[in-house]
């Protein structure tokens, strides 16, 4: 199955039906469809290979998905916050490309490519453009996502067609909104949730409300003003609504769900948000790239149960990932591959149609039964439910000890002094590596590091205690939440942690 033929069932649906907003720009589900196939025609008249898209995406990203889709080219939006040098690099590893640029990002571009169109010369080009249609093979190529490089060379994953749909098809009832449901996204282009929100919520038949460049206030406004119904957020955003409507309490009554992921959220944020707004329903998503988007989901009825829930096991589960989504299988794996039982700590393996595990100039990385290692260390309890503690890269190995930053992290975040935290190891002449917990403070609070140190040793056995504990004004991290923790080693390294 054609990821076009997602956009052509809901044409079929009700071709009237709002698609989407971005800005001033109103779509129909028909008008959307219409360009996407004038949109194919110039794809396949330019004999480009491939598409790339280099822009913040709004009503662009479902356009050119489905365009690309109606003309069997793969399809790569770009982070557009690279330097020049990043982006063309991408853009040169890329087939024969078409890139097609937001005017303010076209400088970026320079000589990387033969074929360069700017995005409104594409709009205007697709409105009269002789239509394309051509349904590709459902196991070729149809997204080519870059990783986000925290730790190493960005690698370009290959999703094929097969892959999302399953995952569509899996996870969202056709036509299942309501007509008044409207999803807001501000999660940028270039991430695997950007993606999937411009299939999903138009299979699903809910109008897509854009929000390119992400303002708290803003976000708060078109909540409002839309009447949006669903969101999807990376743990930043959520960090800055949530102040936001602190400062400025407003009501949102027609937000049902509230989905964030992209990376762990801290506890008690968590909670701060379930108490502001008491009728939303928060979703805690977990996917990667490789597996098309969302493999497990903490839905919620699990937020509710979990939240304030006097058994601690059920407490406890406020912190996971929740439970696999339909077709997806999970393993826990030792170092020497054994399948591990509830409450082992070990490597994540999934396995499923929408996981590709596939990368250009690689391969495929499945082992021979399809299982995918995600390289996150993680855990299952006795119900399934997934918890993930972080890469297996970032693990401390101190005095011989394997370290999981995520186990000081969790400890240290709910101190009320604290705000956000990062822990990480750096090298050490007696120990190898030294725990350094990096801790932003809560507004106005001047923290005592040795009071945080003592924090964590009533918590953890002492060789988890932080060596040193320094504070910043913030951490790190990339557009999609990421925590950049090479860059919090490096600056530690910088200053010699003495700061």
């Amino acid at each position: 199955m054609s990821i076009s033929l997602l956009l052509e069932m809901a044409v079929s649906g009700d071709p009237g039906r709002a698609a989407l907003v971005d800005g001033d720009t109103r779509l129909t589900i028909g008008e959307l469809s219409a360009l996407a196939d004038g949109g194919a025609g110039v794809i396949a008249a330019s004999g480009a290979a491939h598409v790339v898209y280099v822009g913040l995406g709004g009503a662009m990203q479902p356009l050119l998905i489905f365009a690309s889709a109606r003309a069997a080219r793969a399809y790569t939006p770009l982070n557009y916050r690279l330097s020049t040098d990043g982006v063309q690099e991408l853009i040169e590893r890329l087939p024969d490309p078409l890139v097609i640029v937001d005017k303010r990002y076209r400088d970026a571009v320079g000589d990387a490519a033969d074929r360069v169109i700017e995005s409104e010369e594409f709009l205007e080009a697709a409105r009269t453009a002789e239509p394309a249609a051509e349904f590709a093979d459902p196991d070729a190529v149809a997204i080519v996502l870059f990783t986000s490089g925290t730790t190493s060379k960005p690698k370009a994953v290959e999703l094929s067609h097969t892959n999302l749909t399953s995952y569509i098809t899996g996870t969202v009832e056709f036509g299942s909104a309501d007509p008044d449901d409207a999803a807001l996204i501000c999660v940028p282009p270039y991430h695997i949730a950007g993606v999937n929100a411009a299939m999903s919520n138009l299979y699903a038949g809910r109008k897509i409300v854009y929000l390119p460049n992400f303002d708290a206030r803003e976000w708060v406004r078109l909540v409002a003003d839309e009447r949006v119904t669903t969101a999807t957020v990376v743990p930043t955003m959520l960090d800055r609504i949530v102040t936001a409507l602190e400062q400025e309490p407003t009501d949102l009554p027609t937000l049902r769900n509230l989905a964030y992921g992209g990376s762990k959220v801290g506890l008690p944020l968590v909670r701060k948000a379930l108490d502001l707004l008491p009728n939303v329903g928060f979703v805690n998503a977990y996917g990667l790239t490789e597996t098309s988007s969302t493999i497990a989901v903490l839905t919620p009825d699990d937020h509710r149960d979990a939240h304030g829930n006097p058994d601690e096991t059920i407490a406890k589960r406020l912190g996971s990932v929740g439970q696999p989504v339909p077709g997806i299988e999970v393993q826990i794996r030792d170092e020497h591959g054994k399948v591990l039982g509830a409450g082992e700590s070990g490597e994540l393996f999934v396995r499923g149609e929408q996981v590709s595990g596939k990368y250009t100039g690689i391969g495929s990385v499945l082992d021979d039964e399809g299982w995918f290692p995600t390289r996150d260390i993680a855990t299952l309890d006795e119900a399934g439910y997934l918890f993930i503690s972080g890469r297996s890269d970032d693990t401390i190995i101190r005095g011989g000890e394997n370290i999981a930053p995520a186990e000081l992290e969790d400890v240290l975040i709910e101190h009320p002094d604290v705000h956000a935290v990062a822990v990480v190891g750096v090298e050490d002449p007696n120990w190898g590596q030294a725990i350094v917990a990096v801790v932003v403070p809560a507004t106005g609070v001047d923290p005592d590091p040795d009071e945080l140190r003592e924090h964590v040793r009533k918590f953890l056995r002492g060789s988890r205690t932080p060596d040193r504990v320094v504070f910043r004004d913030e951490l790190p991290t990339n557009a999609t939440g990421k925590l950049l923790r090479r860059e919090i080693v490096a600056d530690l390294r910088d200053a010699n942690v003495e700061r």
